[in-house]
């Protein structure tokens, strides 16, 4: 089997803290908005730790950006600027993901430590780390000090616009845990990547997947 070394002890690290906090703020979030749906905790015990590990979030965020830009390796992020190699590859990518691995078909995309992800994933974390967690933070702190920041809210469209960005972002983020799980048991096992963000080596045999 070849091994191959994929995620650093720092982003293992930040991985599974960031997955906490995204639970805990999505159990939090819809303690406080639909009050009579879940009573895990008191509605002010719901606010505080909503806005604890929010804060967390924002720390766990800014030591992402700062560890891929001092390593160099924020262009595992960036899709292909070359159009015509873009859409080739995302065809493949999009042909096995459609019908190719129920086939057993090899995957197309060989992770490697400087090209992690295939260019539907690179879209996809692109979309969520440099728009939707931006959005997602921004709205939140607004949200966080209503008084502080209520000449900008009204701005921007008044509360009722920022609680529902902020609504609207935490779902996207609620659905791709679901789509992110899904995709993480579509290795030769289903816990194989999910070994790898522990271990940080991920087998495939020497012929390919």
């Amino acid at each position: 089997m070849k091994r191959t070394y994929l995620h650093t002890l720092p982003v293992r690290m930040w991985h599974w803290l960031n997955v906490l906090c995204f639970v805990v703020l999505i159990v939090t979030g819809v303690q406080i908005r639909y009050r009579g749906i879940m009573n895990l905790m008191s509605f002010q015990t719901a606010v505080d730790v909503h806005n604890f590990v929010g804060f967390s979030l924002i720390g766990l965020f800014l030591f992402w950006a700062a560890y891929y830009m001092a390593s160099g390796n924020m262009k595992v992020y960036i899709p292909d600027l070359n159009i015509k190699r873009f859409v080739e590859s995302s065809w493949k990518q999009a042909k096995y993901y459609g019908y190719g691995i129920f086939r057993g078909e090899p995957n197309p995309h060989h992770a490697t430590l400087d090209h992690k992800f295939n260019p539907m994933q690179q879209v996809a974390y692109f979309g969520i780390m440099f728009f939707l967690m931006p959005l997602l933070i921004a709205t939140g702190i607004l949200l966080w000090d209503l008084d502080r920041f209520a000449a900008f809210i009204d701005v921007i469209g008044g509360i009722k616009a920022v609680s529902a960005t902020h609504l609207l972002v935490a779902i996207c983020f609620a659905a791709f845990l679901f789509v992110h799980v899904y995709l993480t048991t579509l290795g030769r096992t289903p816990l194989e990547h999910i070994k790898a963000m522990f271990t940080g080596y991920e087998e495939e045999p020497e012929h390919g997947r």
